[in-house]
């Protein structure tokens, strides 16, 4: 069993006719708690010209327990997309918030209010910037600034994207296969299976690994036997968003002035560096040191393992991790 504090990401399906908020409602039951619906960013290559990216608000759900502790959330993920059909019409009452600029997209979900429905739920934002929210005939809402420049725009959710379920626990400190079976449970009541592209992440806290020396074995440990980790654990194929650190990051692991850095020192080399979550073990975190999401995260592990094969994974890669701080 870890001795570690972590974080678990399960990503599901559910079944058609079933949504993420479905999932959350039986796990709020079990605990004898309640839902609250959210905003969940994410990203997505663009299409078009000039704009690599289009941001997402897509609606998640927090569960927290009859005392009021977090138990986990359940929100959209872009990568899982061959389970779902791309032509569905739109559900009532899902839709998502689109842009193209990250920090307006963190605007909109500290203005905007998910439990609004797509109607009125841009007005804030439109306020904010001393305009009103334009309503299209297809029936979305676009809100732009005073000058005529594109904010936000909200619309129905397309192609069963109420369907894909990622499990994200909060930080379980004990009784780490009872949680995640309790959990795996509830989904498997409500019949979710393991996605085409599906992946197992775990965030291991970040604590113990803030030193240059500690990271730049980690950095040499964990690319050493990469391969064969992913052999061990069968990596599922279709995963995407995985692959080596970038080059200029493996190269600080035998940089000895890296070595001598404190870590303040070394968490900005990091950076510069070019270090990224999309690979097959995330660093970023633990460089950026976002105090909501500070850990170090593994992200080569298959969906539809067991809270057993969860935690037997953990342990495998908490002692390369205790290995790496020096026993």
């Amino acid at each position: 069993m870890p001795d570690w504090t972590i974080g678990v990401e399960i990503e599901l399906a559910c079944r058609p006719g079933r949504t993420r908020a479905d999932l959350a409602a039986r796990t709020a039951a079990r605990t004898g708690g309640a839902v609250r619906r959210v905003f969940h960013q994410q990203s997505e290559p663009s299409e078009v010209a000039g704009r690599p990216v289009f941001e997402n608000l897509t609606l998640g759900f927090e569960v927290s327990d009859a005392a009021g502790r977090p138990v986990a959330a359940f929100v959209d993920d872009l990568t899982l997309q061959r389970d779902f059909d791309k032509a569905a019409s739109p559900v009532h009452g899902w839709y998502r918030i689109v842009g193209d600029d990250g920090r307006l997209m963190r605007l909109a979900a500290r203005l905007c209010s998910a439990d609004d429905p797509l109607e009125t739920v841009l007005e804030p934002l439109a306020r904010a910037f001393g305009t009103a929210v334009q309503v299209h005939e297809s029936g979305l809402r676009k809100v732009s600034d005073d000058r005529g420049a594109s904010i936000a725009i909200a619309a129905p959710l397309p192609g069963e994207r109420e369907r894909p379920c990622e499990i994200v626990t909060a930080p379980i400190e004990r009784d780490h296969e009872r949680v995640l079976a309790a959990l795996l449970a509830d989904a498997a009541a409500e019949e979710c299976f393991a996605p085409v592209e599906g992946a197992v992440h775990v965030h291991f806290d970040a604590a113990r690994l803030k030193s240059a020396p500690v990271v730049a074995r980690m950095i040499d440990l964990f690319g050493e036997r990469a391969e064969a980790l992913k052999r061990r654990f069968a990596t599922n194929p279709h995963c995407v968003r995985l692959g080596p650190w970038p080059d200029p990051v493996t190269a600080l692991a035998r940089d000895e002035g890296f070595r001598r850095l404190a870590w303040p020192e070394a968490a900005r080399a990091l950076r510069q560096a070019g270090v990224g979550k999309y690979c097959d073990f995330n660093l970023a975190n633990l460089a950026i040191g976002d105090p909501a999401k500070d850990t170090f995260e593994v992200r080569i592990l298959p969906a539809g393992m067991t809270a057993g094969e969860i935690v037997e994974a953990a342990d495998v890669f908490e002692a390369m991790l205790v290995e790496c701080c020096g026993g």
